[in-house]
């Protein structure tokens, strides 16, 4: 099993920063891809960003590239989001999510194994 915990979320105005932590313990040796995904009220969870474990690669929506940065610790198995210059529509829960096997997509959420519990945020106009 793994567990996951998101943290740092908050309200922060247009134009602003926040960067998000995921915080991966239990059997996390055989860690694939860890992702961040978000969801808007009434709308459909959302790929954001993902990152293959060993290599560092990194893959981002359209929506975000250029503003996010997705990056990794290994040795203290903790995944990060740098969010700069925030708009009001980046508004979401954001969640984290890990692949254990090797998968097909980085982008489907069906395809990750573990999530973490979600973390508000919250861009005022």
């Amino acid at each position: 099993q793994v567990q996951l915990v998101e943290s740092g979320g908050g309200l922060v105005q247009a134009g602003g920063s926040l960067r998000l932590s995921c915080a991966a313990s239990g059997r996390t040796v055989s860690t694939y891809t860890m992702g961040w995904f978000r969801q808007a009220p009434g709308k459909e969870r959302e790929f954001v960003a993902a990152i293959r474990w060993s290599s560092g690669d990194t893959y981002y929506a359209d929506s975000v590239k250029g503003r996010f940065t997705i990056s990794r610790d290994n040795a203290k198995n903790t995944l990060y989001l740098q969010m700069n210059s925030l708009k009001p529509e980046d508004t979401a829960v954001y969640y984290c999510a890990l692949q254990v096997y090797i998968r097909t997509s980085y982008f489907s959420a069906g395809q990750y194994d573990y999530w973490g519990q979600g973390t508000q945020v919250t861009v005022s106009s």
